[in-house]
């Protein structure tokens, strides 16, 4: 049973997003004057400071032919002004001032193309600062850079490419120019190229840049048809799936990646069509598997989006009837919010998510939660958030709806005792669910409406009376109550029910 306020819920799922930066730094806390890692902010420098800081640099891209040529030990003294220019755009303010300057990302490009490898790297650091900007039009300065970016994809270094990606993706993250510059020279089949590296860092690189460029607004319409046609897709389900033997730091930016394009509704019978739903849910039960015992750090931040994938996948309306039926999934579930209930609630409303998409259509995964006794569990997460009470409302409206004999269940477990204090919460959004759930066991089985008055649900929604988005709906179940057990009004009595449809 989908409501309107779960319609709501889902599409907030769905819309969620993770745009983020990333900043690679060696540097250690002492190098930085900083303590216990915090890090310390340079005070901006003048624009003369800038300039100075320029010239020598300038001074260094004349001299590249003759660096060329063998000059060794020559370097030094650019490369130390190189160091000191990263540190010192580390402070928003000079990065505005260096941008500004004519010709300094030319200089800084000439240096980053030299062949010196120690010149070119430091040269790609301070590129990596500049790319962490928020301002906007530092990072359309950089858009010269783009394509030589892509060219140093294939380098043989892995530190090297690792820096670029990250530089290429945070730079997508603030500019749509540097997006569409990127599109036209070839960004995703680069991208392409790189997904079979044999290098974990290279790979958690590639997926930062797909999963930042994939939350872009134009996604749907100009990057997801590029992924789609590339082999992107299935290695991306294949390193997600490999998670826990190839690294879970990729296996992570890949699942978030793939969340993306499940929530473009673009993409969804290509993905079905790969093997994504079987996969991602063996892929559960194999993260369920590692709890508690060998779990590897950070299991939650994978388990998360591998959530949110399946939720949104069955949530599709495809066309393809793809169905899971395995009960262990529902073990699965309940495993992990058992294990992360405590350090990392946000799992609660994700795994709820995919229980609640399970069971709205499915009469399978409604038996196999009463069967397996979980119904208890479930239960006690009424009280855990908001968001946890509608949804566990609505998975219990799920079950119920599916008829007499699942509501004499629900009626038979201690159900009714938890929503009288359900009732009483000031959430309308809540007790409004909760409204839904004891008119379905009403309708099916009217015992459940002489234990709910018994138990005092009578005074409990006489409460409701008063509330204008709640009052149709209790004054209804105040008539329901009010008929003798086995009247004929829990069926034609459509005036009166019309008020739950």
């Amino acid at each position: 049973m989908v409501t309107s306020s779960i319609t709501a819920l889902r599409k907030a799922r769905r819309q969620e997003q993770l745009v983020s930066k990333r900043l690679l730094r060696e540097d250690t806390t002492a190098e930085e004057g900083g303590q216990d890692g915090a890090e310390i902010v340079p005070d901006p420098l003048s624009e003369d400071e800038v300039k100075s800081m320029m010239f020598s640099m300038v001074m260094g891209v004349l001299k590249v032919l003759e660096l060329l040529r063998g000059v060794q030990r020559g370097s030094e003294d650019r490369k130390r002004s190189l160091s000191c220019l990263r540190w010192a755009l580390r402070n928003k303010e000079t990065q505005q001032k260096f941008v500004r300057l004519e010709g300094s990302i030319r200089t800084l490009i000439g240096l980053f193309t030299s062949s010196l490898a120690d010149m070119q790297m430091e040269a790609a650091r301070c590129l990596h600062e500049l790319s962490h900007s928020s301002d906007p039009a530092v990072a359309e300065a950089c858009l010269p850079v783009t394509s030589y970016l892509l060219t140093y994809l294939s380098g043989h270094s892995v530190e090297f490419t690792e820096l670029c990606l990250y530089t290429l993706g945070n730079l997508v993250v603030e500019s749509e120019a540097v997006r569409k510059q990127l599109l036209p020279q070839g960004v995703i089949p680069v991208l392409a190229s790189c997904i079979q590296s044999p290098h974990e860092a290279v790979l958690e690189g590639l997926g930062y840049v797909l999963s930042q460029l994939l939350q872009a607004k134009e996604a749907p319409t100009e990057i997801i048809p590029l992924v789609l046609d590339s082999v992107l897709p299935q290695h991306m389900l294949r390193l997600v799936c490999s998670g826990l033997k190839a690294g879970i730091g990729a296996a992570v930016e890949f699942a978030w990646s793939l969340h993306y394009i499940i929530c473009s509704h673009t993409a969804n019978t290509a993905l079905l069509s790969l093997g994504a739903l079987p996969a991602l849910t063996s892929l559960l039960l194999d993260l369920a598997s590692e709890i508690p015992e060998d779990a590897p750090e950070g299991l939650e931040l994978l388990i998360c989006p591998v959530l949110r994938c399946l939720s949104n996948l069955l949530a599709e309306e495809t066309g393809c009837e793809v169905q899971i039926q395995d009960e262990r999934l529902l073990i699965a579930l309940f495993l992990i919010l058992q294990c992360f209930l405590q350090q990392h609630p946000f799992i609660i409303q994700e795994c709820l998510w995919l229980l609640n998409n399970l069971t709205a259509d499915e009469h399978f995964f409604c038996s196999a939660l009463l069967s397996l006794d979980l119904l208890p569990a479930l239960l006690q997460l009424l009280p855990c958030s908001q968001m946890a009470s509608v949804l566990v409302l609505t998975i219990l409206c799920n079950i119920a709806e599916k008829g007499p004999a699942y509501c004499q269940q629900l009626h038979q477990q201690p159900a009714l005792p938890l929503l009288l204090p359900t009732l009483a919460l000031p959430d309308p959004k809540v007790v409004g669910q909760c409204l839904e759930l004891l008119h379905l066991l009403f309708l099916h089985w009217p015992e459940a409406a002489a234990d709910f008055v018994r138990q005092g649900g009578h005074q409990a929604l006489e409460q409701h009376q008063s509330i204008p988005e709640l009052q149709e709906r209790a004054q209804a179940l105040l008539d329901i109550i009010g008929q003798p057990l086995g009247a004929s009004a829990f069926s034609p009595c459509h005036a009166m029910l019309s008020a739950f449809s």
